[in-house]
């Protein structure tokens, strides 16, 4: 791998976020195409997945791609199907001379058969580029591959002493209009949220996107419950239920505390979004039990991936230390 080559999978990677939480089942992927040390065609997988990455930077680059590198995420696929030919077909006809790919795909109608076509073709590909940084941002997609579920993130707003309401359950709002604003990011980058009844009756929580140009990127509402599920939601009676779910890459849990336990206990949060304010509450609520036996047990499960600040307020957010995909 060259300097060059991480540069430009770099582009393509900050590509592929542009299509997070509007993709699925398909992988949210970005491609570049380069020649002459200019990019001539960009695309990213289109929101219901279609068309490919691939596909679009070719219709940009047009007959620029003879001879050209094209820098994308995921392998190309080999399959075709009713919505589009395969992506591995298309750059063999564009002319295409190197294909420097981040990760190949486990999808087992392309699984290394991208790669063989490609080759085969007399192109020279390259792999594993930036391939650690690939799966961060396809890591529902992945998941959902591996294990049959969306990705999970957990969001808790919290005060520095780790309350996450007051002690009559007060939340509204501990942390600062910065902070809500990239909350909201993060809800267009899910294609679901999901509350708990308690907090759905306590708070009655629209859980839109209200970003300006973003307002249409809201995602499905869900709710973790024994009972009925108002109108304009989903029903969930327990997080293992999130198994098998259609055409959720990325769940964002939301609320509230008990809902929050029940997901940490299931072993099913796969990524935590922390949002800290510079207050104190004292005596407020925190989480309930999440079937955590020794304090020992407790260290080494996250990892600290990111970190900045918003307004007065601060978000971390963490990975699992040993990533299931």
């Amino acid at each position: 791998m060259t300097t060059a080559d991480a540069r430009w999978m770099g582009a393509a990677l900050a590509l592929s976020e542009r299509g997070k939480g509007l993709t699925a089942p398909n992988p949210n992927v970005g491609c570049v195409i380069v020649r002459d040390g200019r990019v001539v065609g960009r695309g990213w997988t289109q929101p219901g997945g279609r068309p490919h990455a691939e596909a679009m930077a070719l219709a940009e680059a047009g007959e620029k791609s003879r001879g050209a590198t094209c820098y994308v995420t995921l392998e190309p696929c080999a399959h075709e199907s009713p919505r589009g030919p395969a992506c591995s077909d298309l750059l063999i006809a564009a002319g295409v001379a190197r294909v420097i790919i981040a990760m190949g795909d486990p999808d087992p109608r392309t699984d290394g058969d991208g790669i063989a076509r490609l080759r085969g073709a007399g192109i020279e590909v390259a792999t594993d580029v930036r391939d650690g940084d690939a799966r961060r941002a396809m890591a529902g997609f992945l998941t959902r591959q591996a294990l049959g579920r969306p990705q999970v993130t957990l969001k808790l707003a919290m005060s520095l002493d780790g309350a996450v309401a007051m002690g009559d359950g007060t939340s509204k709002w501990i942390t600062g209009a910065e902070a809500r604003a990239h909350a909201h990011v993060e809800r267009a980058r899910h294609e679901a949220i999901l509350v708990g009844r308690a907090t759905l009756e306590a708070d009655a929580p629209a859980l839109d996107v209200r970003l300006a140009g973003l307002e249409g990127r809201s995602p499905r509402r869900f709710l973790l419950s024994h009972g009925d599920a108002p109108d304009g939601w989903e029903l969930l009676r327990d997080p293992t239920d999130i198994v098998g779910l259609k055409g959720v890459d990325h769940l964002l849990v939301e609320g509230g505390m008990a809902t929050a336990a029940a997901f940490l206990s299931a072993d099913l949060v796969d990524r935590l979004s922390l949002y800290r304010a510079p207050i104190l509450i004292g005596a407020g609520r925190t989480l309930p039990d999440i079937g955590l036996a020794d304090l020992p047990d407790a260290h080494g499960r996250w990892i600290l991936h990111d970190a900045r600040r918003l307004g007065s307020d601060r978000v971390e957010v963490y990975e699992r230390a040993k990533g299931l995909v």
